[in-house]
């Protein structure tokens, strides 16, 4: 968790700097043309520093979030956040493994689902031999749990 929070501090410091350096050059550049009501680059200016005033504090409250997480809220026998869990398709028989993770981690493609995501709110807080039903955008998918392996049992 840590290596996401150092990631999302130096896109916020990478940000700043554009915020704080590059754009206000920008923004001078463009008054500088003159009439400020046809001006697409002073437009252009304006509109990119609300973005990035908005990606900043978007960024600055997932940091604050994830600064909050206690681990040891997180169950030690049920799925949980940082969980490894192994389930076979009850209709197909086919295993597959997913890990929970944070949203900004979560690659569907690789099984690393978020807590959010419909297969992640199923899995929640449930056990190894636990039958799931999981309604997704294509239909409803039922699990069996085959093996779990908790963020605690990965630090032991």
């Amino acid at each position: 968790m840590n290596d996401i929070k150092k990631r999302l501090e130096e896109e916020i410091k990478t940000l700043e700097y554009e915020l704080k350096v590059t754009l206000p050059k920008e923004i001078q550049r463009a008054r500088e043309y003159g009439d400020l009501r046809e001006n697409a680059e002073y437009k252009s200016a304006k509109e990119r520093q609300s973005f990035l005033q908005a990606r900043i504090s978007q960024l600055q409250g997932r940091v604050a979030a994830l600064s909050m997480v206690n681990l040891d809220k997180i169950p030690r026998d049920k799925v949980g956040l940082g969980s490894n869990v192994t389930v076979r398709d009850v209709q197909s028989g086919e295993e597959s493994v997913y890990e929970i993770v944070t949203p900004e981690e979560a690659d569907p493609t690789v099984g690393r689902i978020s807590p959010g995501s419909p297969i992640g709110k199923a899995f929640l807080g449930r056990e190894e031999g636990d039958e799931i039903e999981a309604r997704v955008p294509s239909g409803t998918r039922h699990f069996e749990i085959v093996k779990l392996v908790t963020i605690h049992d990965q630090a032991d």
